[in-house]
């Protein structure tokens, strides 16, 4: 399992990400579950991010699937159109 901070902001992105990329390159599972329910503060970033590691998964041919996904981001992702690509676990 990954685990979102409580803090992804545009600021912290591309720390997360790279974190977040090299623990899913240790996981041997084929599905990976992101655990976003530490998320307090965060912005349009975070989906930026939970969509690169989304794609990086594919790369490797994991599936992605989030838990505690804050309902604040469920709603941004939704007016996005992007909350197909984010299934919860």
């Amino acid at each position: 399992m990954l685990v979102l901070p409580a803090d992804l902001t545009r600021g912290q992105a591309s720390a997360c990400l790279q974190m977040l990329v090299q623990g899913l390159s240790a996981l041997t599972d084929k599905q990976v579950v992101v655990d976003a329910a530490a998320l307090e503060r965060f912005d349009s970033s975070a989906l930026a991010v939970l969509l690169e590691l989304r794609r990086e998964g594919q790369a490797q041919g994991k599936s992605l699937s989030i838990q505690g996904m804050p309902q604040r981001l469920h709603d941004l992702a939704a007016v996005y159109a992007i909350d197909e690509l984010l299934p919860p676990a």
